[in-house]
């Protein structure tokens, strides 16, 4: 394809109400708008992402963004070439808002539609940050998964290893909450291990000497729980010293076992001989810096690139969605109005289901 392409993207899977405009060709993309708007004030109170308040705030906020990026972008809606949005996976009510509000710009225009995995978005997030080659190794590393990737390509995706339980997000999330942290959890953990002592407690790594890319997290968080309840028994609470401490060596914990893990997919994926090496990662989780930086270190290792996208587009944004459409239109037809929204979307679909293969679908 040699003719630029000029997309809208339409994104609400959590708790992120987000439209983007993006134009060029796959591999060579330039984001003309992107608009997001948050929800953490709404959720704040609750201590986590509400699904019923999420969806209520979509419905609210879909066509005020869609229309902002238009405007940012000095873009009509009938010049976009079409229109894509997430339709998976996600909090259900949120990817049924996002969808719907791509059908009826679809219907009202007969532009085409295309519906994109989240997950892709994530994982191709490095095609229009820097244009890389096919293949690189992706670690999408989220609130709600974690997987090792090779992207071979826009639509073939083979994962080598994942979460067999929480997400680090997720553990992140439910750290905060344990040791009387604010939401959302990845940045006051952050924050707080800024002043923390990363080895007052010994955390455990889970899954470190069991072969393969899998990693786990629940058990870490267990350990957290213990540490917490210890001291609180022991001095009638915690000190403010005490949650920088936990919150250091949590986050520490959780940047060894990513980091353990990297270098052997790392292994896996040089046996590939890619013509570029290039360890990517994606997600919200990667906006932290003390996991980059562990990360970086073992890529170097690897003597492979290593590349981590602006913290802009590390967070869910609409200009992921937009550019994946871009990098998918050559290789498939538009979706019709049948398309649906779905809680669980695995990116590799060949791959036997790591977690939740129920009537909802495997997870990843």
């Amino acid at each position: 394809m040699t003719t630029p392409l000029t997309l809208l993207g339409i994104e609400s899977s959590c708790d992120d109400t987000a439209a983007a405009v993006v134009r060029g060709v796959p591999g060579d993309m330039e984001i003309l708008s992107s608009v997001v708007f948050g929800q953490t004030e709404l959720h704040a109170s609750f201590g986590g992402v509400v699904p019923e308040i999420a969806a209520r705030a979509h419905a609210e906020r879909l066509d005020v963004s869609v229309v902002g990026a238009l405007e940012q972008a000095g873009v009509a809606l009938a010049d976009v070439d079409a229109i894509a949005v997430t339709c998976g996976p996600g909090l259900i009510g949120g990817v049924v808002s996002g969808v719907m509000m791509a059908k009826g710009l679809s219907a009202a225009t007969g532009k085409p539609l295309y519906g994109v995995n989240h997950l892709a978005g994530h994982a191709l997030t490095p095609r229009l940050s820097d244009g890389v080659p096919f293949p690189y190794l992706m670690l999408l590393v989220s609130g709600g998964h974690c997987q090792f990737l090779i992207a071979h390509g826009p639509d073939r995706f083979e994962r080598l290893g994942g979460t067999i339980d929480d997400a680090p997000g997720e553990a992140f999330d439910k750290v905060a909450r344990l040791i009387g942290l604010g939401q959302p959890g990845g940045p006051a953990v952050e924050a707080a291990a800024k002043t923390g002592d990363p080895k007052r407690f010994a955390f455990p790594r889970p899954l470190r000497d069991k072969p393969g890319c899998d990693l786990s997290f629940s058990g870490l968080k267990t350990a957290v729980l213990r540490a917490r309840d210890g001291l609180v028994a022991g001095q009638g609470g915690l000190h403010a010293q005490d949650q920088a401490d936990l919150a250091a060596s949590f986050q520490m914990a959780v940047a060894d076992s990513l980091a353990g893990k990297s270098t052997r997919a790392l292994q896996r994926y040089s046996e590939l001989s890619p013509a570029v090496p290039t360890f990517c990662v994606a997600g919200g989780v990667a906006a932290n810096m003390t996991i980059r930086d562990l990360l970086e270190t073992v890529s170097a290792s690897a003597n492979t690139t290593f590349l981590a996208p602006p913290l802009s587009l590390c967070t869910d944004n609409a200009a992921m969605i937009a550019a994946a459409g871009i990098e998918q239109m050559p290789l498939r037809p538009p979706d019709d109005m049948g398309l649906s929204a779905r809680p669980r979307m695995p990116l590799d679909t060949q791959s036997a289901a790591m977690l939740g293969s129920g009537k909802k679908g495997a997870k990843a």
